[in-house]
């Protein structure tokens, strides 16, 4: 298990939303928990000063782009990149350095998976490059996959099922507890333990996170086996419950147990 770190843009702007609030027929919804006046290079030269591998820079609609190129810049082969991705621009953001691409709305059609586009992807940029964001919100007792900035649910729930079969085009997913994203007031503990049992791939998982003590409750509920993101409780975010310095030392203890 280990921290992975994340750059959030949105409007050009490193920010840390509250990620229901983001929604297309309503701008003026979004809650906003932080603006940073720091550049996308500043935050991913940090994290490659620091050997923090594997975060994701997503892109949260159009006006991102050169903000994104620059963090890829920074930390070559550090980043991956998501928000958008088609294969219209996949293999160009994995030339402008992102060490793999996210993929969620592209592979999804009124709600349905469309194994074609999962299929294209995986021969466009190759297995070992791609990553499946299976972001979701809660409805009744289970969790459904959302797409198009977590605002539409589709009908693919998180099961040990769905899991396997994303797993044959993808080395990894990524899964936002959309419903709990930015709140800062504790993660989906269900969904930390289903996934800790039953992800068949490295799964990194983000929403919630209040402060160490949750870091350590999603290496206890997901079994070790699960990856974490953290953005607004961070103190480079903004927040006052967590240290990034904490969570790069977290990482570094990992490394020698």
């Amino acid at each position: 298990m280990k921290f992975r770190p994340c750059i959030d843009l949105h409007n050009g702007k490193v920010k840390q939303i509250v990620g229901s609030t983001l929604r297309d027929e309503n701008p003026g919804s979004l809650r906003t928990n932080f603006t940073s006046e720091l550049s996308a290079s500043h935050y991913a030269r940090m994290y490659k000063h620091d050997g923090l591998y594997g975060g994701h820079v997503i892109m949260l609609g159009p006006g991102n782009e050169q903000a994104a190129r620059e963090a890829f810049l920074a930390f070559p082969g550090g980043l991956q990149a998501g928000g958008g991705i088609t294969p219209r621009n996949a293999r160009y953001w994995l030339d402008q350095g992102a060490a793999a691409v996210i993929v969620t709305s592209y592979v999804f059609q009124d709600g349905r998976v469309l194994a074609e586009r999962l299929q294209e992807m995986m021969e466009l940029v190759g297995r070992d490059r791609l990553v499946v964001d299976l972001s979701c919100r809660k409805r009744g007792d289970s969790y459904y996959v959302v797409t198009d900035r977590w605002q539409k649910f589709t009908d693919t729930k998180i099961t040990p099922e769905t899991l396997n079969y994303f797993s044959r085009f993808c080395f990894e997913f990524l899964v936002h507890a959309a419903d709990v994203e930015g709140r800062c007031q504790g993660i989906a503990e269900d969904l930390v333990a289903d996934l800790g049992k039953w992800t068949p791939l490295p799964t990194t998982y983000a929403g919630g996170v209040r402060d160490m003590d949750d870091l350590l409750l999603i290496g206890e509920l997901g079994g070790n086996r699960l990856d974490v993101t953290v953005g607004s409780s961070l103190d480079i975010f903004g927040g006052s419950t967590m240290k990034y310095r904490d969570a790069v030392a977290f990482n570094r203890q990992q490394e020698k147990t």
